[in-house]
């Protein structure tokens, strides 16, 4: 890891992003009532929820996501559309099947899979962007 080169603000704003995109992607305006529904979550479950602990732990979690990525992306040829190349690739690839197999097991619905991995390609594709532009 010589020599690895982080723009830490970057990483911020990627995390960050990830954190914004999760907000809208689970909210009424998009999938939130189906993913409660596939998920079996309800309002009052979510009511009831320990807010700061989901919060915190989610942005800790997606600041540890952003600094991993960024240190995929650490190389001096690295551009936004590479970035977001790598992001999807990271996100679809690996997240969005990683997420698959451990709901089939779980005997989820696809639209479970969908809704939840479909997050996670669209975040690390905008986190890959940010973090490829912003070197």
């Amino acid at each position: 890891m010589d020599g690895v080169s982080i723009n830490w603000f970057a990483v911020l704003a990627a995390a960050f992003a990830g954190f914004v995109v999760g907000g809208l992607w689970y909210s009424p305006l998009l999938f939130g009532n189906l993913w409660m529904r596939v998920a079996g979550v309800s309002e009052e479950q979510v009511a009831q929820g320990n807010k700061a602990r989901i919060f915190g732990f989610t942005l800790i979690f997606l600041l540890i996501m952003s600094v991993c990525l960024a240190m995929f992306l650490a190389t001096p040829d690295i551009t936004l559309q590479k970035g977001a190349l790598y992001g999807f690739l990271t996100g679809f690839g690996w997240i969005f099947f990683a997420i698959g197999v451990v709901a089939l097991f779980e005997l989820r619905s696809w639209s479970y899979i969908l809704i939840n991995g479909g997050y996670w390609v669209v975040t690390m594709t905008l986190m890959g962007a940010i973090l490829g532009a912003w070197k």
